[in-house]
């Protein structure tokens, strides 16, 4: 029979109820004519671009042909060749909003903000007395437009020039009396987000007047819970939302409203962090797959959202054996590559799908399912003879692959601390070829304690009609339940279409 590996990550309160993990994969639809109807993918790894100033990366952006990156204090410019340049420094810790108007870039800082000038290469603080600092900056129509911390205004700068602050140039958003926590101009509008609402303005072109107006009827009672969890995607918006009825539900915009996307178990997942009020987001869209990121650092976990498959799964950095957030802070797109920066250091990465660990870390995935079909437990006891993944096999390692402490070999290029070696000799090291390893582990009991590890080999490369199995699997005795666990880390292609289970029922 079938064993329901495909699906998405959804783990509940109670794990006993469900407990579908999965790290580091992201489900496919095959539309026609495939195999199965979807797959799990493994998700891109990091391919180091450069090292950028100290770090931690807390923003990034790409405009006339440049990258700008926010490592620490710092404000750096990247060209196509990703050479340095240093152009200020700017204040404070945590994100940075950052936008330009094609010729000077807006970087502010929860408090000062910073103007540099690609025309002139002047950069410095905006100090005109009038400025009241920006939490959040965007760009509409030749302004910049910006919310004051703390406050329900909304400013707008000089035409053209973000130096210069008129002290009428704001308005207050008093839809709702709660402050402003973060803002975003999408389709020429600026959606203002308070902690327990959320309204939409205008350009109205006023002439010397304060030029936004709000839109009637563009208001709704869904708030925003995180300011640097509103990102745009798909044509819309998505954010971390809270109201005064409670937080932690995750929407997108249809029309001037949220349509939840979230599920009860992501949403539960959510509520166990505490403060979620740092949460940070980004989006991208890799071979056709668009992304929405949602990172909680306190919590060190990393929930992603793929629109085409309309499902969740986890991304996560391994470290020391254990799962934590993903390392990645920020993203731009830049040099015709996905580009993210790190939390910890400078250093700045390129999302690709053909590489299989983080930086010089190993990637870990896992997926964890329902041994039988919803609905199809009868708390039986169950035999469970043998299960067998439906992958692609065959990936082994070609070429050097080069991971912190360990050396594979394959039967053409042996490298590093093996040193060179002949044809004879590379044939003769076939026999200690390292090939990619798939672990497998159960629970019987819903998921609270778990098998020793059993592990199958995926093939050498080239190696196609290598069958991953596993017999004599036991018998579910303690709540007639059973789930099944299976990771890796080897820096190997993953498409995982599904896993077959001979398993026989009890008479009792």
């Amino acid at each position: 029979m079938k064993s329901p590996i495909l699906g998405s990550a959804y783990v509940t309160r109670s794990i006993n109820a469900a407990n579908n993990r999965m790290v580091n994969l992201f489900p496919e639809i095959v539309a026609e004519g495939g195999k199965e109807p979807a797959f799990l993918n493994r998700a891109p790894g990091l391919r180091l671009i450069k090292s950028v100033g100290t770090g931690p990366v807390r923003g990034l952006w790409q405009y006339g042909g440049y990258a700008y990156v926010v490592s620490g204090n710092s404000l750096y410019r990247l060209d196509s060749q990703y050479n340095i340049t240093f152009l200020g420094t700017v204040a404070n810790d945590g994100p940075v909003s950052m936008s330009d108007n094609g010729t000077q870039l807006f970087v502010a800082c929860n408090g000062p903000s910073f103007v540099y000038n690609a025309t002139t290469s002047a950069f410095g603080q905006i100090t005109d007395p009038d400025f009241p600092g920006a939490l959040t900056v965007s760009y509409l129509d030749g302004y910049f437009v910006f919310i004051e911390p703390n406050s329900q205004r909304v400013w707008v700068t000089a035409l053209l020039d973000p130096l210069s602050i008129d002290p009428l140039d704001f308005a207050s958003a008093e839809g709702n009396p709660d402050n402003l926590v973060s803002s975003i101009t999408d389709h020429s509008e600026v959606w203002l987000f308070g902690t327990t609402s959320v309204e939409v303005w205008y350009n109205a072109a006023l002439g010397a007047g304060f030029p936004l107006q709000r839109i009637q009827g563009a208001f709704n009672e869904i708030g925003c819970a995180a300011t640097f969890s509103v990102a745009k995607l798909d044509n819309g918006l998505f954010w971390l939302g809270s109201d005064n009825r409670g937080q932690g539900i995750v929407y997108r915009s249809q029309g001037y409203t949220g349509l939840r996307i979230s599920t009860h178990a992501i949403e539960w997942q959510i509520q166990q962090y505490g403060n979620i009020s740092d949460a940070i987001a980004y989006t991208y869209q890799q071979d056709g797959h668009s992304f929405y990121v949602l990172t909680f650092p306190t919590a060190q976990a990393t929930w992603v959202y793929d629109i085409a498959a309309q499902a969740w799964h986890e991304r996560a950095s391994f470290t020391n054996d254990t799962f934590s957030r993903h390392r990645s802070n920020c993203q731009m797109f830049f040099n015709s590559q996905i580009i993210v920066g790190d939390f910890q250091n400078g250093n700045l990465y390129a999302f690709d799908l053909k590489v299989y660990s983080d930086g010089p870390r190993p990637q870990k995935w896992l997926r964890s399912w329902r041994a039988l079909p919803t609905g199809t437990n009868t708390l039986k006891r169950t035999v469970q003879h043998s299960l067998q993944l439906d992958c692609e096999t065959g990936v082994g390692l070609s070429g050097v692959v080069e991971v912190p402490g360990r050396v594979y070999l394959s039967p053409f290029v042996v490298s590093g601390s093996v040193g060179i070696v002949d044809q004879i000799e590379i044939i003769n090291a076939v026999d200690n070829f390292v090939q990619p390893q798939v672990m497998l582990r159960w629970s019987d009991d819903g998921g609270h304690t778990w098998s020793n590890e059993h592990w199958r080999t995926m093939g050498g490369a080239g190696e196609y009609g290598t069958r991953v199995f596993w017999r004599r699997l036991g018998m579910s005795i303690k709540l007639r339940d059973r789930v099944y666990e299976i990771s890796g880390t080897d820096p190997v292609k993953i498409a995982i279409m599904a896993a077959e289970l001979d398993v026989e029922v009890a008479k009792s």
